[in-house]
């Protein structure tokens, strides 16, 4: 006779104790912990109680439950004791993708961390006297190597690092300016990611905003009229995430410059992406490098590792020594500084950049990989799905530089289009990203897209196995 009693039901149901003194547990114990397997049996019991509180499980349905509990708890622990962050195969073409972490890091940069994080370190140790040291020291040097040349004559520069570019913003902003005014021009007051606008971190650091301007024309003039007693800045905001064109005009770096050391007021430019590489050598133009603020006469630059530098997300501040400095001694700092990690991938991208070594960055090699050389690993990829029953083309496509950076470029790249009878791109795509290694596609007029410029050429059988599984 059927069981209709919810009551009966409930005692079909094992104990906690019951499950754990079962043999067949007895491995996930040993591998996950008492502790996460008593979790995890509460939660699948508690799921199943509930279910038969609400009427939807019948008397076969529990005794099916019951006999699959070891199954289930298994499961369980697979999925709530695994990583969160989990590495994926970025196959849109966007070389900086926010959502996918931005810049890869080098090899040289993972082995750095890995010989300075499995241990102890000398962070903050002047290995030659013996003594307290400055975890600076590790990247200033590098940094001075590559960035004084183009510092004006007879002035020394200095870096400093924080946790991102927009605290670094902050931070000289509160530093240089706090209490006074700090003169922009409107078409230069940008939105971040994640809605954080430059007005608002200006706002945080205790400095007067000053617009002048219009938002597609600034001249020189506003920026000089609107200097007063209370004017501490003149700040450029490099329009790293949109451009604007047709009827504009903005003074030169130069043109600024020359006002502020007129009036002796520092000039700050943040320039967000903040390349080292010559952008030009891979056809993108109109994208200024740090070199190029410095050797304009800007007084302190900031600008991120984690897009064009192609290192860790941090925050740089590069310029004058008694700026930065004065930077350098704001309790803000202490709060901003990064840690070991970072300053271990830091300080490998550099020397990557010393030896001229650009290839071995990741976010460059991709930037310098020809279209013809993406065109032969599409084709390839391509014939392969056609004997797995795909319908696979090519076509010319652009790749982006994405991150906030160079927002009208485009390098010229091979796309490979993907259509099958049995599924649609939608379900393509959803199946890509719930592979082993989810793989992020894009669906355009109704397929699916890759664009291996951001695919590591060893991932491509992986892709292949992907679709063959749908």
């Amino acid at each position: 006779m059927a069981i209709t009693n919810k009551a009966d039901l409930f005692r079909k149901l094992p104990s906690i104790d019951e499950l754990l003194r079962r043999p067949e547990l007895l491995p996930f114990v040993e591998r996950d912990g008492h502790p996460a397997v008593t979790a995890a049996a509460r939660e699948v019991l508690g799921t199943l109680r509930e279910a038969i509180a609400s009427g939807s499980l019948d008397e076969a349905a529990v005794e099916i439950a019951v006999a699959n509990l070891n199954d289930v708890i298994e499961r369980h622990l697979t999925q709530s004791l695994s990583y969160s962050l989990r590495p994926v195969i970025n196959a849109t073409g966007v070389i900086l993708h926010t959502n996918l972490g931005r810049a890869p890091l080098s090899e040289s940069a993972l082995q750095h961390i890995r010989d300075t994080a499995t241990g102890y370190s000398n962070l903050e140790f002047d290995l030659d006297r013996g003594e307290r040291g400055k975890r600076d020291v590790h990247v200033d040097r590098l940094f001075a190597r590559l960035l004084q040349p183009y510092a004006p004559e007879s002035q020394r520069l200095a870096s400093i690092v924080v946790n991102n570019n927009a605290a670094a913003v902050m931070i000289a902003l509160n530093t240089l300016a706090e209490g006074g005014e700090v003169i922009v021009s409107r078409g230069e007051l940008v939105e971040i990611g994640g809605s954080f606008r430059i007005p608002d971190v200006m706002a945080k650091s205790n400095a007067t905003l000053r617009e002048v301007g219009t938002t597609n024309r600034t001249r020189l003039v506003d920026y000089e009229q609107a200097i007063t007693e209370r004017t501490r800045l003149l700040l450029r905001v490099h329009r790293s995430n949109f451009s604007i064109v047709g009827f504009t005009e903005q003074p030169s770096l130069e043109e600024l410059v020359a006002l502020g050391q007129r009036r002796n007021i520092p000039v700050m430019e943040d320039l967000g992406s903040g390349a080292f590489f010559d952008l030009r050598h891979v056809g993108i133009h109109n994208e200024p490098g740090v070199g190029d603020s410095l050797r304009a006469g800007v007084d302190v630059v900031t600008f991120s590792g984690d897009k064009l530098l192609g290192g860790p997300q941090a925050g740089i501040i590069s310029g004058r020594h008694d700026l930065v400095s004065r930077i350098r001694k704001n309790p803000l700092f202490r709060a901003l500084r990064v840690d070991k990690l970072i300053y271990a991938a830091l300080e490998a991208t550099l020397l990557s950049y010393v030896k001229a070594d650009f290839g071995a960055i990741p976010t460059i090699h991709m930037m310098q990989l020809s279209k013809e050389t993406i065109t032969e690993r599409a084709d390839r990829l391509a014939r392969q799905l056609r004997l797995a029953g795909f319908f696979a083309e090519l076509r010319d496509g652009e790749s982006i530089i994405g991150g906030g950076a160079a927002p009208s470029a485009a390098i010229p790249t091979t796309l490979l289009t993907i259509t099958c009878d049995r599924t649609t791109p939608d379900e393509l795509s959803s199946h890509l990203r719930h592979y082993t290694t989810p793989i992020i596609a894009r669906v355009e007029e109704d397929r699916l897209v890759l664009d291996l410029r951001t695919v590591h050429p060893d991932h491509d059988l992986t892709i292949l196995a992907a679709l063959k599984g749908c």
